[in-house]
């Protein structure tokens, strides 16, 4: 058996199979496609889960993939063992009612020992206890010597998960020899030593059990096996878990190199290896499948993952971002089955670099709270009010607290933690409230039994329906009379009720004998669309026939916004790559609110990009198809649904030609020219990230342009230039002479400070074996004071400099320590927060410098004076 790379085996793996009929297919991505019940891909077969079950059809009858994997159910073992990892590649064949135990057992044997020449007395096979055509094909066909042969119970050797396929199995293990073993007399497959490795499962998907203890046999009968490409590579390289598998330890060396250690010389420093090792690995593959960093769901798993990285290379003693270098050699190590990680490699680099500079920020100041609390718990709990404040008010994550907290064999109450996290929710959930709406939400509660609210809007204007409920005063009624506020329920309507981020319509209802104001539409969870109305003249009663009439204008705006929302998705997708994802949105009549998935600011360049593509498909006159369809039918036709949406068995999908394709119930154009122009005002961060764009078309960029022309002509005309186009070089001239003008000022104002630090000098008292300066100085600022204590530094290194800069009502304290006086004991920061405490403020910083701020003008000549006495007691 020779050494063979990680690299190879899965190219040979991959090529064994194709040989025998099957189709290679690339690995799915690690984001489940139609499959809410995973989170992230975990298995071989989980994404040809539709393929065993008939709901699609396969490209072929026999398939051969290898597996990107990740599970994430023990991420705080990952280090602690050897044994635990998030990322895996699993390796597979699959036959979907083709081949069965007759080839899948003779295939499995010939790579064994035929590609990878495995030994084979080296190699045992498990059986399940009652199948015994699988012992006869075993020992019969394949050749396998019968006492090399073990029957096991369903427990090992069934596979079944609920109801649906399932079938028994066959697993393969590699004896590694007895120095290896537990040394028991009854060690064998089943030992939980670690003497034999079991490395291919072949599971014989044979019946459809149907949940209640039975298991009539398949029509057509599945092949299903996995075997675990890090296991095969331990095997075949000689090596004893993953992590020294070659691919494994090239990554890990980075990291040896960048902190300065090795692998195997100390427990502690071996544990950070491997977190950051695997953590880093998985992290890059989830990138690059267009997983971003969130506090939910996926996006919770990545941003964990990336943190626990960062903290453990502080842990390894690395002050300094270091994850993208790793990230390059993960790259590295797979660009070759996984060209797409090259092709990503700058997202994925910049996604990383912005999750670490984020985290270097929280950890610091958790880190240290978290130390004190440690330092002073007599106990061996954490209280939840402590977790929680450092969650709330740090960033702290309540898995690293958790994590840190078992490090110095210490638990956390997590069930007061998360009481407390509940409260807060419902407190933000509280603010955010809409009184108005929140009441009429309440109040449709009352209108269990009325029957739904048929939408005229997509293609009418008006209709003509029957009032079937009005609310008054919390309360169904049967009529309300001029002055009332109402909501008003029809059995059909024209008017958009609020939802997908698109605000509800507002117009007129017209009765017999009423006139209704109708301010805002919305609608409950059981489709009635409720019309927040004004009675503005007449009496309205259950039963009235009325005509529906919303603001077609405002409409038609809202709708041009709508549209737009699409095309800048598309946009953006086409520009910064698919990992972009709606996170939310707010189309009205003024403008459109656009957040998405992404994790840094867009350059002018991007941003210019995404406009003109936007304008480019606008000017195109493109139609705009609206289609009622099958939930699966618009699936299959690529239509991208919003993340974490439930949607009904019938979808409408909104198409703009091949350039977007979405599931919407809002309002559209039906032409891309009804757009007239599109304009992006503003892009922002909208959350961890999340950025936002917010843009205009139609009459908003009508507007925009004359405003813009308005304000250059009054700039022009203010700077009394003839012509507009003379107001950009005229700026920077201006800018110019200002610049000239403070380099100037700055000189004079150096001069001057030199000359007073020079007299501050000569005046300065002894503070035990260093001096102190001290002054207080009317109108200067921050910059100012910094630059005398620069100067102090510069002309006595035995020297503490205070000075105060009064500033209106408050004043700025700033301290500078020379490099002898730090040398003796002397603290900026110490000085700088005991100074200012006396004159009623606060502040810190670092040794050599710092800032305080004081608020009680009255005291602070006192405190100047007490400067020298605090000195003293410091040094040495």
């Amino acid at each position: 058996m020779e050494w063979m790379g990680l690299n190879e085996i899965r190219e040979k793996y991959l090529e064994f199979f194709e040989a025998k009929g099957h189709l290679r297919l690339p690995s799915f991505s690690l984001i489940p496609k139609d499959d809410n019940s995973l989170l992230l891909i975990n298995s071989g077969m989980a994404p040809m889960k539709k393929y065993f079950t008939g709901e699609v059809t396969p490209p072929r009858k026999r398939v051969t993939t290898c597996q990107k994997c990740i599970r994430t159910g023990d991420i705080e073992n990952v280090g602690i063992t050897d044994r635990h990892g998030c990322f895996f590649e699993m390796l597979g064949n699959f036959s979907f009612g083709d081949y069965f135990k007759h080839e899948a057992t003779a295939w499995a044997w010939e790579f064994c020992t035929k590609v990878m020449k495995m030994p084979v007395d080296k190699l045992w096979v498990t059986i399940y206890q009652d199948d015994d055509e699988a012992f006869d094909i075993w020992t019969k066909e394949v050749g396998v010597a019968a006492d090399h042969i073990v029957r096991l119970g369903k427990e090992d050797n069934f596979w079944e998960h609920g109801s649906g396929p399932c079938g028994p199995c066959s697993e393969i293990y590699f004896d590694r020899g007895p120095e290896h073993g537990c040394g028991k007399p009854t060690c064998g497959v089943s030992c939980d030593c670690d003497r034999y490795v079991e490395f291919w499962n072949v599971v014989f998907s044979q019946f459809n059990c149907d949940g209640h203890g039975n298991y009539p046999p398949m029509a057509h009968p599945n092949i299903d096996t996995g075997m675990g490409l890090d296991r095969l590579a331990c095997i075949m390289q000689g090596v004893d878990n993953m992590f020294l598998v070659d691919t494994a330890q090239n990554i890990m060396k980075t990291i040896c190199r960048i902190a300065g250690v090795e692998y195997g010389k100390d427990k502690q420093t071996d544990i950070s290896l491997r977190v950051i090792t695997d953590h880093v690995r998985a992290a890059t593959f989830m990138i690059g499948d267009g997983v971003m960093p969130s506090n939910e769901g996926r996006g919770y798993v990545l941003r964990r993952l990336l943190r626990r990285a960062a903290r453990h290379g502080r842990l390894l003693g690395i002050e300094h971002p270091f994850l993208t270098e790793v990230s390059k050699s993960v790259i590295h190590e797979n660009e070759g089955a996984y060209p797409e990680l090259r092709e990503k490699q700058a997202m994925i680099l910049k996604l990383i670099a912005v999750e670490e500079e984020s985290f270097s920020r929280t950890i610091g100041q958790g880190s240290q709270l978290l130390d004190d609390i440690i330092a002073k718990n007599k106990g061996t709990v954490i209280s939840g009010a402590d977790a929680f404040k450092l969650s709330d008010t740090y960033g702290f994550p309540i898995d690293l607290t958790k994590e840190i907290a078992a490090e110095h064999k210490m638990t956390v109450d997590e069930d007061t933690f998360r009481t407390l996290m509940q409260e807060q929710k419902e407190r933000a959930r509280a603010a955010r409230k809409n009184a108005g709406a929140d009441a009429w939400a309440g109040e449709s509660d009352l209108l269990e039994g009325v029957p739904t609210t048929e939408f005229l809007g997509y293609t009418e204007k008006t209709a003509q329906a029957k009032v079937l409920a009005v609310i008054k005063d919390g309360k169904r009624a049967e009529s309300a009379d001029a002055g009332d506020e109402v909501g008003l329920v029809l059995d059909k309507t024209t008017f958009y009720g609020e939802s997908g981020g698109q605000v509800g319509d507002t117009g007129v209802i017209n009765a017999d004998d009423a006139v209704l104001n109708v301010k805002d539409t919305t609608k409950n969870h059981a489709k009635n669309f409720i019309h927040h109305c004004t009675v503005q003249a007449g009496t309205i009663r259950v039963g009235d026939n009325v005509t529906t009439q919303p603001e077609w204008k405002r409409r038609q705006a809202i709708m041009r916004n709508h549209t737009a929302a699409h095309l800048l998705q598309a946009a953006l997708r086409k520009v910064l790559g698919t990992h972009v994802e709606q996170a939310g949105q707010l189309v009205n009549e003024k403008h459109v609110r656009f957040d998405f998935t992404h994790f840094a600011a867009l350059t002018d360049e991007e941003l210019r990009q995404v406009e003109q593509t936007v304008n480019e498909v606008i000017l195109s006159a493109v139609p705009v198809q609206t289609q009622e369809m099958p939930i699966e039918e618009a699936k299959k036709l690529g239509a991208m649904a919003l993340f974490g949406e439930k949607y009904g068995k019938i979808v409408r999908v909104v198409t703009v030609d091949d350039f977007s394709k979405e599931f919407c119930g809002g309002t559209h154009v039906d032409n891309t020219a009804k757009l007239g122009l599109f304009k992006i005002l503003s892009e922002t961060s909208a959350a961890a990230g999340v950025r936002r764009i917010e843009a205009v078309t139609g009459f908003g960029t009508y507007d925009l342009l004359n405003e813009s022309l308005f304000t250059i002509r009054s700039t022009a005309e203010a700077l009394k230039l003839n012509s507009t186009a003379d107001l950009p070089e005229h700026a920077a001239q201006l800018t110019a002479e200002l610049k000239q003008k403070e380099n100037e000022l700055e000189k004079v104002n150096a001069k001057l400070a030199g000359q007073q630090v020079g007299q501050l000098l000569e005046n300065a008292e002894q503070a035990g074996s260093v001096r102190v300066c001290t002054a207080k100085l009317n109108g200067a600022d921050a910059a100012a004071l910094r630059t005398m204590c620069d100067k102090v530094r510069d002309k006595a290194a035995d020297m503490v400099a205070v000075f105060a800069g009064i500033n209106g009502a408050k004043a700025n304290i700033a301290v500078a320590v020379g490099k002898d006086a730090l040398a003796k004991g002397a603290h900026a920061g110490k000085i700088a927060k005991a100074v200012a405490q006396l004159a009623g403020g606060n502040g810190g910083g670092k040794p050599d410098f710092a800032m305080a701020g004081a608020k009680d003008l009255a005291k602070l000549n006192d405190a100047l004076k007490a400067a020298a006495g605090i000195v003293t007691e410091q040094v040495k």
